[in-house]
């Protein structure tokens, strides 16, 4: 009953409190981002949800578009700008997220959405993170988030999948609560974000 009917109820209830606490606080912070990264305050990109369906996630954007002289985009500790790297090292970036929440294409508490390119690279285990709804938080990120190998990921996502619940998804909120104050495991180890997923060879 949770999984099919309250989780969603909760979710939807919970995304329109918070944005409206926060909206005040959102107006401020886009502004901010806007005059950072020359009028793009947002970032959007298609992601892989549930039963594999595509959809474009929206985040605050942390990183500028500076590109080298082959034109290609320099790498991403390069282009972070002070302010997103305040921004995502308290995990505000992912607060335009709740609005995917609204409308149905992610959960608060789920395995984080991943790049579209991946979905060939996974193996039949590593499918069944996409037979709940993504979300914004989930086990993976209260248990290392970007800090963990991408094995150990895909093992937190179907642990998930498996003990999915309203008991451990208010767990997932309370730890994340605790992680995002004192910023715990923002990067992988000299990185600004999680290295690629290259396959399970």
């Amino acid at each position: 009953m949770y999984r099919n009917f309250f989780k969603r109820l909760i979710d939807f209830l919970a995304a329109c409190i918070v944005l409206l606490i926060v909206f005040p606080f959102l107006i401020i912070l886009i502004a901010v981002l806007f005059f950072a990264n020359n009028g793009k305050p947002f970032f959007f990109q298609e992601r892989v949800g549930y039963k594999n369906r595509i959809f474009k996630v929206v985040k605050f954007k942390t990183m500028n578009d500076r590109r080298g002289t082959d034109g290609k985009l320099l790498p991403d500790n390069i282009r972070l700008t002070k302010a997103g790297k305040f921004v995502r090292s308290t995990s505000m970036d992912e607060l335009p997220q709740l609005l995917n929440v609204l409308i149905g294409q992610m959960s608060l508490v789920g395995p984080r959405p991943l790049l579209v390119k991946y979905l060939p690279l996974y193996n039949e285990r590593q499918k069944r993170r996409h037979t709940v709804k993504p979300g914004i938080t989930g086990w993976s990120q209260v248990n290392g988030r970007n800090t963990v190998t991408w094995q150990q990921r895909f093992e937190h996502d179907i642990f998930y999948v498996e003990n999915l619940s309203l008991t451990l998804d208010i767990k997932i909120l309370l730890q994340t609560i605790k992680k995002v104050v004192v910023r715990e495991g923002i990067a992988a180890d000299g990185a600004a974000t999680m290295p690629p997923f290259t396959g399970n060879n």
